[in-house]
């Protein structure tokens, strides 16, 4: 049974559920890998208008995805307890309203990629059909998941495009290493969904690996940290890099730890998530600092 939200609840708080401005970390996720770019591609000193662009428009482009996404699965999101009160879900809102914050979201995004330069910016329109397309993989692709990691790839070859006009070893380094953590967090996220995806039939990578969930988790961030060594060692980095990769490092290796108990507390998942968002600040601070120094 649905629960529905306070009647009393004013329309815009409403529609700020429905960007999932009520949950900072899925925003915060997508923006660091953006961020991590820029800063290695302008050498520690971006320009700050840059900067502001990146950020707004990885707000933008990721409230238009959870639009997209909550209106592809209005009828699924209330079989799974996760998600069974997103607005569109409950029934909070329409679907034109849904369709108009959308539309809205993306115009944010498109203008703010007319800052950019035309490269940078043909790999904005690239991205799209990637956000579009996403919600449906869960229902024909045995790892949808994969599919949002190519998303958040490209928050990766945007920005650093953004600053170079182009994209070198160094760029596509930092993509694979943000595709394989991208797949490694969101594999841990769909374990806490697992049972209800099972019921409803719709695919993930924690359904189609399995019981071997959290070795894919470990293989792909010790893929992740193998890259951002690679990285590392292309960009030249100083110190302040190399201890942050190893405080991230540990932290991943902790969250393999606690993923292969035999019954993971279920609020593990969501903690793991979460955590990822601080290790990758961790990891950016140590980018400006190994950049500089």
């Amino acid at each position: 049974m649905l629960t529905q939200p306070s009647q009393s609840e004013p329309v815009w708080l409403t529609v700020a559920r429905l960007l999932r401005w009520d949950k900072p970390a899925g925003r915060l996720i997508l923006m660091i890998p953006a961020l991590w770019a820029v800063v290695l591609a302008a050498n520690g000193t971006p320009p700050w208008q840059l900067v502001l662009v990146i950020i707004l428009g990885s707000l933008a482009t990721s409230a238009a995805g959870c639009v997209v996404n909550d209106l592809w699965d209005r009828d699924i999101d209330p079989q799974v307890a996760r998600t069974r009160n997103r607005p569109l879900a409950a029934r909070a809102l329409s679907i034109k309203t849904g369709i108009g914050v959308a539309i809205v979201a993306f115009a944010c995004a498109w203008g703010l990629a007319a800052y950019l330069n035309p490269f940078s910016f043909w790999l904005c329109v690239a991205a799209v059909p990637f956000i579009l397309l996403y919600p449906l993989a869960k229902r024909v692709f045995p790892v949808p998941q994969l599919v949002l990691s190519l998303c958040w790839g490209f928050t990766v070859l945007i920005s650093w495009s953004a600053v170079t006009a182009g994209l070198d070893r160094a760029a596509w380094l930092l993509w694979g290493a943000t595709v394989l953590w991208t797949l490694a967090f969101d594999t841990v996220y769909a374990m806490a969904d697992r049972e209800d995806d099972e019921r409803i039939g719709v695919n993930s990578s924690a359904r189609f690996f399995g019981a071997q969930s959290p070795l894919v988790v470990g293989l792909c961030l010790v893929g992740s940290v193998l890259l951002l060594v690679g990285e590392g060692l292309t960009t030249s980095l100083g110190w302040g890099y190399w201890l942050a990769l190893i405080g991230v490092g540990a932290g991943w290796l902790w969250h393999y730890w606690q993923l292969r108990a035999s019954h993971p507390d279920p609020n593990l998942y969501g903690q793991v998530f979460r955590q990822n968002v601080w290790l990758g600040f961790v990891l950016l601070i140590g980018m400006i600092v190994g950049a500089l120094f």
